[in-house]
């Protein structure tokens, strides 16, 4: 019976049911899966050469003769040694194999042979041990370049080898195609054929990489194209609302106390393009600590006011809610605008009265936490909705606050700089905005690398620094010893350290801070901490995003190798904000090279998007992936680091696609295939 690409994995040749749950483990359920599930890896068993031409450390196949019986000893400790003479035209080599004993009978004195395995040459003895052979002229895995599979326990190589080698044999290398004549032409890209039986069996290096580029390329399109439908989808499907430009704005923009940067101008620029169109905007605007995005929402959200609409900016923690409040209470009730702060710290008589003011439409704008979220917080024209630091809510969080209006306008900010080409797969549901210039008040942060031996000349300038005024953060990987702690390595904890600085600066106001806290204790020594009640604040990560307190003159990071670049840059980001110099002290306690060359790239620069592209190079995708909500599909092949030029050409691809030829009947096999990859995807 023919399978098809839908069936099990059970039904391939040599799987069944035993085999199933192997596979299953590895995330294979279908044939298509199998198909789809490539190497990670190769080895090249290809190269021939003859016995005299092997080199010491080399592996490689060579072809000889087995030359007389093969030898047979056992040592005390009843290990089997099998040993062979073998020959060509050019010279001998002896082979050995441990606990082996098949070797006795399959190999025929007389016989040619292709062995495969690491060469050992001393003076002019060759010897290789525990080679892998098979007849000559009837190779299998020798005499070729090999695919190495991620495998799991109990699954051999072989096994998934065989398997994949029957999917095809049953297919008879007959793939659908489904990429349109045009663009595989255009971007000079082998057919799917080819594509999947040379990633899969390459002949030679370069067949390889010409299978690898048409499945990236596949794959980024695809990716791309769901992306661009879903959003598309989305804005035919909701009349958004069109608002004017009022000629106020640029009044109220000159009589800020400080000039605008070119990027600010250029992105509010977007955003009121946004604005005036009839569908609702949906933007992403990033921008590194300290490079004003707060003036740019509070800009739009002024116009959006003025246009008769109520506005909403959710913050994720009470305390830098309360921030946001104040700034824009300065802002706007000179100009007649009523600010109303909603958060979880207010009484329940508070929280009454906000949202009676809220759902009667006396307040204009709302700032607040989780607590918006709220069913029975109820807007009367809700118009323009801002998420601040968007990383900490679910995407149905977020979703929730815009149902509170009809179809608003949406401006999601963040300050975790990441990579324009892999924001492009993270939010291809929205535009992206950048502002990658610092206003020309901020201070650069003294960025410094230390040891272990440098510990007390540190405190003594902790000393200095508290002695003069200023405030410091420390911030440890963990919470209590023992936590998460499986590393040879110890790392320090908050609970550890703060004992250790109370007792070593018994003059200053030493506090704690971590994620087990209650939210209200953690938001009450956070504003000691801005109100400088507190010198020195012992944390988790939990200040990543948070507070502005521009006192705070000291970020010092304990086991700094411990973090990722991203999250070192964020933590900096934390002082530098007032008039006085800063500094950020990283404590390295690894003597790994690799560690030390990461605290490097911090001391050398403080552009956080050429932080987070290192650090996306040095870690992989995965763990910026891994904060997708949305479900989308994994990626089999491409790398969006290594792939960044083929991610360029698809997006570029997608747009013309979907602006032009979306009708296209050409087009239709790839639309099918990009809805079957997207049949559970939301937005």
């Amino acid at each position: 019976m023919a399978i098809s690409l839908n069936d099990s994995i059970r039904y391939i040749k040599g799987v069944g049911p035993s085999r199933e749950k192997l596979f299953n483990r590895l995330g294979i359920y279908t044939v298509q899966d199998l198909i789809y599930y490539f190497p990670r890896d190769y080895e090249d068993r290809s190269i021939k050469k003859p016995i005299m031409e092997l080199l010491d450390g080399e592996k490689v196949s060579f072809d000889a003769t087995v030359k007389g019986e093969i030898r047979m000893n056992r040592t005390r400790t009843k290990l089997s040694i099998a040993k062979a003479d073998v020959v060509d035209s050019t010279g001998r080599a002896e082979l050995t194999w441990f606990n082996a004993p098949y070797v006795k009978t399959s190999l025929k004195p007389g016989a040619t042979y292709t062995f495969y395995g690491q060469i050992k040459r001393e003076f002019n003895k060759i010897e290789v041990v525990n080679p892998i052979f098979e007849e000559a002229g009837n190779s299998k895995t020798t005499g070729k370049i090999l695919a190495i599979y991620p495998a799991t326990a109990g699954l051999t190589q072989t096994a998934i080898r065989t398997a994949v080698r029957n999917v095809f044999d049953e297919f008879h290398y007959q793939f659908e195609e489904f990429m349109p004549e045009a663009i595989r032409l255009n971007y000079n890209l082998v057919d799917i054929n080819q594509a999947l039986h040379y990633i899969h069996f390459p002949d030679f290096k370069d067949s390889f990489v010409e299978a690898r580029r048409r499945l990236v390329f596949e794959e980024l399109l695809m990716l791309e194209l769901g992306l661009m439908k879903l959003k598309s989808i989305q804005q035919e499907e909701r009349d958004g609302i069109e608002f004017e430009k009022s000629e106020k704005v640029e009044e109220f923009i000159d009589h800020l106390p400080f000039r605008l940067t070119n990027a600010q101008q250029k992105v509010l620029n977007a955003i009121f393009e946004d604005m005036k169109l009839c569908c609702p905007m949906n933007r992403l605007l990033q921008g590194d600590v300290g490079s004003g995005k707060t003036i740019v929402a509070a800009i739009s959200i002024y116009n959006a006011v003025l246009n008769g609409y109520q506005a909403v900016m959710m913050a994720p923690t009470s305390i830098l809610a309360e921030q946001h409040y104040n700034s824009f209470k300065e802002l706007f009730e000179k100009e007649g605008i009523k600010v109303e702060l909603l958060s979880g710290s207010l009484t329940a008589k508070e929280k009454r009265r906000v949202k009676d003011r809220i759902a009667t439409g006396i307040t204009n704008v709302v700032v607040g936490t989780h607590a918006l979220l709220e069913d029975d917080v109820i807007f009367n024209n809700l118009g323009f909705v801002v998420t601040d630091e968007q990383h900490r809510f679910g995407v149905r969080q977020r979703s929730k606050l815009s149902d509170k209006g009809r179809n608003p306008d949406t401006l999601i900010m963040t300050a975790t700089p990441i990579p324009r080409t892999l924001a492009l797969i993270l939010y291809g549901d929205l535009d992206i905005s950048i502002i990658d210039e610092l206003p020309p008040n901020r201070k650069k942060i003294e960025t410094l690398l230390v040891g272990p031996t440098l510990e007390e000349r540190l405190n003594g300038f902790i000393e200095k620094e508290i002695t003069a005024g200023r405030q410091a953060y420390v911030v440890c990987p963990l919470i209590e010893e023992g936590e998460e702690n499986t590393d040879k390595a110890k790392l320090k904890n908050v609970i550890d350290v703060y004992e250790a600085y109370k007792k070593r600066f018994p003059d200053f106001r030493v506090e704690i801070l971590h994620g087990k806290m209650k939210s209200s204790l953690k938001d009450e020594i956070m504003l000691k901490f801005k109100e400088r009640e507190v010198d020195i604040l012992i944390s988790t990560t939990v200040i990543e995003v948070g507070v502005n307190v521009p006192n705070a003159t000291l970020m010092i990071i304990e086991n700094a190798e411990r973090f990722g670049l991203a999250a070192l840059h964020q933590l900096r980001g934390r002082v530098g904000r007032g008039s006085e110099k800063s500094y950020c002290v990283l404590k390295c306690y690894s003597r790994s090279m690799t560690a030390r060359d990461r605290m490097e790239i911090m001391v050398k620069t403080d552009d956080g998007f050429k932080i987070s592209e290192k650090d996306l190079e040095l870690r992989g995708p995965g763990e910026f992936l891994g904060i997708r909500q949305h479900g989308l599909p994994e990626f089999k092949i491409a790398n969006i680091f290594a792939d960044k030029e083929v991610l360029e050409q698809t997006t570029a691809v997608a747009k013309e696609i979907i602006k032009n030829k979306k009708e296209n009947p050409e087009y239709r096999a790839l639309f099918d295939k990009v809805d079957e990859k997207f049949r559970s995807v939301t937005l």
